[in-house]
């Protein structure tokens, strides 16, 4: 629910003697017992002077505008469901005007309290000097018809009279406008005119003023059909010349009949719509200039009037649409070449005028319109003018094409693609387009915007539609790019060849703002086609050399085409600022503008926030690591400290987590693992039984192994720490070697690991590794590989030797790989991966 304030925000309206409503005020109205009056009372209190005072409901109360004691005899009358009017004495009428109904209802049942009245009623009191039609007003049936006095000159003050007096009441309004009907009243209150013009009788003249405007507040469209006609519509203009108001009489005829010229550009051969469009030209007058601005209480009571020219203007449309060979042998002159350039003008403002009033149809007639203005050839008709010299020929080609796109720009995108495939890329309509924008001669870029406007409606993806045989954004968007954006980027690329702006004058950079301004529209909407558009042109690095113009709006355009980049935070645009350097123009002109507190200032910062709030890693990297030492100066905000910080943070944690990851690695290459060829424990106990079983084959001796020298054992030793004692230990530690008797197999080294220069804790193969940890060995015991650096010289000879060996030893699996495997090894020796021991 709204508030007191606005509930009860009221203007107070006062009737002054001219019979119009005066603004009074605005304010704030409430009801309360005044002692002075000793009564109840309306009060409105000024808004615009108003103090604070302390009042429960805690609102503003300014000077006084009206105090006034609700009578109980006073008829207050309630209109329109916002507006309470009522006399105060004889002298002045007022009106109090809510702005919201809540508020006039609250003080339409006060006044109503006050008085004894259901506030349902719409008036409190019966007017006493009613007539007896009017005090039946309620009950049409048996209301008797208005007599209207007789016409002749002595009557004209009577007749006023009687017509501004019924206007208040709708039901009188009716009768009166059948009595005029009915009687031919109007032509006999022109022949009057006539009359007193003639005689130059003011009064008369004044009086007649009156009659005549109310006449339009009856709002009847059965009085305009006559008022309206070619053989009286002068004569109510002319009435309308004698303003009371006016101290002499203002020429509209004169204006009409011989400055005012129709000019056919091609003639009609339709006499009805020549007459409708005159009536309509004239009408259009008559309420633009001649009748005066409607009031607060009238203003809905001209919307006859405003009907009767839009529906004038529909049937003007519907007539021409309908007359095919007047557009054909229009759009026949537009594109001719022997037409005079001054006919081809008139012949184009023509065309503008028709297609503005097109814009009052309904969006099914709209769309019938357009199909018909492109079955007889509008585009290549704009396309053709586009091409000519002549600046207001191009300007209402423009507005023209500007309607055309606004209904339907999927037809417009559809003639460029097809002509595309005919006509080189100089003449396609919508390069004419951009030419223009290009080449406005206006200082301002009025007419540059308006094609920006277009265009940008041209290439939205949003209004484009896809059907299953194709899509209208892939294949509009494609030919753009390939077609017409260098005819867009044109006027960019020339300037910013240097590395500042060749040119920097204010109409320059008003259109190279205009040109930033589509292609950030063309970054945010497009995907594909405007990021391989960027990269290949290096178009960023082109943009940023805008930032040393001299205008600081083209400075904002061009950093808003950056940011417009960064927010999309895609790497691909990351990593090609990156390796360009592009935040070093950024931060170039940071450093020119200083400690200016300006929009600039505010626009960069705001550029680095967002990177450090969106935690967009590799620029924040970037920056600190690049241009820091430019900006760490920076202390008014926090946003360097804090990106600093950030940066900082993130640099921790990537070394916290390179420790933990190579932590996690160095587990997962250590920790337990099932080999493949691993033993089950049914399998180790198989083998920890005593019994006989095949020869052993390629054995490797490992006598030789264990005496080998304190150098070569120094390289085998996994744990640097070992004390001398158990490095001889480990000498003379014999190995306990069976043979491949399915016996358990234990080379006992003391808890000691063998390890090589090959087979080191980080090599997979390596005593450490885990595969030397698997179930299948027992825990201290790790199966040397033949082709092993420990397989000395001195192990290979002893193969044959009396002293045991340690060699391969097969076993049963069930894994067909793997008795391939064992096949291979017979020819190529064993595998370093598969350990065996035998005697």
């Amino acid at each position: 629910m709204a508030d007191t304030s606005t509930r009860r925000r009221v203007k107070l309206y006062m009737l002054n003697e001219d019979r119009q409503w005066d603004d009074r005020g605005t304010g704030h109205v409430s009801s309360a017992y005044v002692e002075r009056l000793k009564g109840m009372s309306l009060l409105v209190r000024s808004e615009t002077d108003g103090i604070k005072l302390e009042k429960d409901l805690g609102e503003e109360q300014g000077s006084l505008l009206l105090e006034s004691r609700i009578l109980p005899d006073t008829a207050y009358q309630k209109q329109q469901e916002t507006l309470i009017v009522w006399s105060e004495g004889e002298n002045y009428d007022l009106a109090l005007s809510f702005q919201e109904k809540t508020g006039c209802d609250e003080i339409w049942e006060k006044i109503c309290n006050v008085q004894g009245k259901d506030p349902s009623v719409e008036i409190t009191q019966d007017i006493i000097e009613e007539s007896e039609d009017e005090r039946f007003e309620e009950m049409p049936e048996v209301a008797h018809p208005i007599d209207l006095p007789t016409c002749d000159l002595g009557k004209l003050a009577e007749i006023s009279e009687l017509f501004s007096s019924v206007l208040g009441s709708p039901v009188r309004r009716e009768k009166l406008a059948t009595a005029v009907e009915q009687d031919g009243y109007i032509r006999k209150l022109l022949d009057l005119f006539h009359m007193c013009e003639d005689l130059e009788n003011i009064h008369g003249l004044h009086y007649l003023y009156d009659i005549v405007k109310s006449l339009f507040l009856l709002n009847k469209n059965v009085l305009f059909d006559i008022m309206f006609q070619e053989d009286t519509i002068f004569d109510i203009i002319g009435v309308l010349e004698f303003d009371p108001s006016h101290m002499t009489p203002v020429k509209h005829r004169e204006f009409l009949q011989k400055s005012a010229k129709f000019k056919e550009v091609i003639p009609f051969s339709n006499q009805e719509l020549v007459n409708k469009i005159h009536q309509t030209f004239r009408v259009q007058y008559i309420q633009d200039v001649i009748l005066p601005t409607p009031s607060v209480f009238d203003e809905n009571m001209m919307s006859s009037l405003t009907s009767f020219i839009y529906f004038n203007k529909v049937e003007i449309v519907s007539m021409v649409q309908d007359d095919e060979k007047f557009l054909l042998q229009l759009f026949a002159s537009i594109t001719s070449e022997k037409k005079d350039e001054d006919a081809r003008r008139d012949l184009v403002l023509f065309l503008k005028e028709f297609c503005t009033f097109s814009q009052i149809l309904q969006p099914q007639s709209k769309e019938s319109f357009f199909k018909t203005l492109s079955g007889f050839g509008v585009l290549p008709a704009i396309e053709f003018i586009l091409q000519q010299d002549d600046a207001k020929m191009k300007c209402a080609a423009i507005d023209i094409f500007s309607y055309v796109v606004d209904f339907s720009p999927s037809m417009v995108r559809e003639f460029i693609v097809k002509e595309g495939q005919s006509q080189d890329d100089d003449d396609l309509l919508i390069n004419l387009v951009i030419e223009q924008m290009i080449n406005d001669p206006d200082p301002e870029m009025g007419g540059a915007v308006q094609l920006m406007g277009i265009i940008r409606l041209l290439i939205d993806p949003e209004n484009m539609i896809a059907v299953l045989t194709k899509t209208e954004k892939t294949e509009f968007l494609s030919f753009f790019y390939k077609h017409s954006m260098h005819v867009l980027t044109a006027p960019l690329f020339a300037v910013t060849a240097e590395d500042k702006p060749s040119k920097d004058d204010f109409q320059t950079a008003q259109l190279l703002s205009l040109i930033l301004e589509l292609l950030s529209f063309c970054v945010e909407h497009h995907t594909y086609n405007i990021k391989n558009y960027i990269i290949s042109k290096d178009l960023l690095r082109r943009v940023l050399v805008l930032l040393r113009s001299r205008h600081t709006f083209l400075l904002l355009c061009a950093l808003r085409f950056m940011r417009k980049i960064i927010g999309l935070k895609e790497e691909f645009y990351n990593r090609y600022i990156i390796k360009g350097n592009l935040f070093k123009p950024v931060v170039e002109a940071f450093k020119v503008n200083g400690n200016k507190y300006n929009l600039l200032n505010s626009a960069m910062i705001e550029l680095f926030e967002y990177v450090r709030l969106e935690g967009i890693k590799s620029l924040c990297n970037h920056i600190v690591e690049t241009h820091m030492t430019d900006l760490e100066h920076v202390d008014y905000v926090n946003t360097f400290d804090s990106l600093k910080a950030t940066y900082e943070q993130d640099r921790v944690k990537d070394k916290t987590a390179g420790f933990e990851g190579n932590a996690a690695l160095s587990l997962r290459n250590n920790r337990f693992r099932r080999d493949p060829r691993a033993m089950d424990d049914d399998e180790e106990m198989w083998f920890d039984q005593d019994d006989d079983g095949d020869d052993g084959e390629n054995i490797v001796p490992m006598s030789d192994v264990i005496r080998s020298s304190d150098m070569e054992l120094s390289k085998l030793i996994a744990e640097p720490r070992r004390t001398a004692k158990e490095v001889d230990d480990l000498k003379d530690s014999p190995p306990r070697i069976i043979n491949k008797t399915n016996s358990p197999i234990n080379i006992s080294l003391k808890s000691s690991q063998l390890t090589s220069p090959l087979n080191s804790p980080e090599r997979p193969n390596s005593p450490t590794s885990p595969i030397c940890q698997s179930p299948r060995t027992p825990t201290g015991s790790c199966p040397t590989p033949a082709s092993s650096p420990v397989t000395t010289p001195s192990a290979n000879n002893a193969i044959h030797g009396k002293r045991p060996g340690i060699g391969l030893v097969d076993y049963p699996d069930e894994d067909s790989d793997e008795e391939e495997e064992d096949e291979t090894s017979e020819n190529i020796g064993p595998s370093p991966k598969r350990q065996r021991i035998a005697t």
